[in-house]
């Protein structure tokens, strides 16, 4: 008999690939998207009808308890993705941030209490939590910084992970990933934008050029949620997934020229720059831990993960709109 998982946040962009891997490695997948009366399901349309209908889809939102406590019934895993990730929009919001990303998880957390057959509670963490770095790599001991409302709230969700953990004996896995991207991300995030604005227009407008991020393609993500997620090493651990390796947007953007063959006149965007003392300036992961205790490592470099984002946002590229800057 399969497994029975239930993953939050399955219609967005990672989400929507974990479904994905854990169908293909034979689970029995319950996936939780927010509730809305129109038929969509977002980043699962591209998995196809034949996979959507081994999928079982549950609509609701992680801000009602009682739906999460049906959510979570036979699960055994329980990979929680669901949240507001739109950095740009915690400026605008930080309200709605903390009922869905802390209260949200909280809520998620008192279901699992009530399982009779949880093994484990995989949280979705994120790099932003660790502010611009104080030291590189950024190992899973570095300070929590929260420079913006999105980071505050997702500091405030793993630490709720982690007294649950302490109080309750709760199996938890948290899975902190760097930049992740691929195939099915928003323009709301720099990679899909550079690319859509290359493949329309001949003016690319962009914030910030100096950060440095560590980009990881989703396939690896995901493939870290579930071997690191799951691994009988990891109860009661914080585990980085990232590369390692670090690109300055400007280097990231000439780099996605290259491999596009574009030239195009770039542009600073001020509506897309960060306020001063919350933009991240450094993010670069040390992955030693997650390897160490599981052997873990990403298969995709940047160069091949960029070439298959390409590829996908030519052939999708109805879905975006580069003259729209949508925080």
């Amino acid at each position: 008999m399969s497994k029975k998982v239930l993953v939050t946040g399955a219609a967005g962009f990672i989400g929507s690939h974990l479904v994905e891997f854990l169908l293909d490695k034979g689970y029995d997948v319950r996936a939780m998207i927010r509730y809305s009366s129109q038929t969509h399901v977002g980043n699962l349309q591209f998995l196809g009808p034949e996979k959507l209908r081994r999928i079982e889809l549950v609509k609701g939102d992680l801000k009602d308890p009682e739906f999460c406590n049906s959510a979570v019934k036979d699960c055994e895993y329980i990979f929680h993705l669901g949240a507001l990730i739109a950095i740009p929009y915690s400026y605008i919001n930080p309200t709605d941030f903390v009922q869905t990303n802390i209260e949200g998880t909280v809520n998620m957390l008192n279901a699992a209490r009530r399982s009779d057959c949880l093994s484990r509670f995989i949280h979705t963490s994120t790099s932003e939590v660790y502010g611009t770095a104080v030291y590189t790599p950024i190992d899973e001991r570095h300070p929590l910084q929260p420079q913006s409302p999105y980071s505050a709230s997702k500091i405030g969700a793993d630490n709720m992970v982690k007294s649950y953990m302490n109080s309750f004996d709760l199996p938890i896995t948290i899975i902190r990933p760097f930049n992740t991207f691929g195939p099915r991300q928003s323009a709301r995030a720099v990679i899909p934008t550079i690319i859509s604005q290359l493949v329309k227009n001949d003016e690319v407008k962009l914030g910030s050029l100096e950060p440095k991020r560590d980009f990881l393609f989703v396939k690896d993500t995901v493939a870290g949620f579930h071997d690191v997620g799951t691994h009988p090493n990891t109860k009661g651990e914080t585990l980085n997934l990232g590369t390692g390796y670090t690109i300055t947007i400007g280097d990231l953007y000439a780099k996605i020229c290259g491999i596009m063959g574009r030239q195009a006149t770039l542009l600073q965007d001020t509506s897309r720059i960060r306020p001063e003392k919350s933009e991240v300036m450094h993010l670069e992961a040390s992955t030693e831990h997650s390897k160490s205790l599981t052997g873990w490592a990403p298969n995709y470099g940047i160069d091949r993960g960029l070439e298959i984002t390409v590829d996908w946002i030519r052939q999708n590229i109805h879905l975006f709109n580069p003259d729209i800057y949508n925080v």
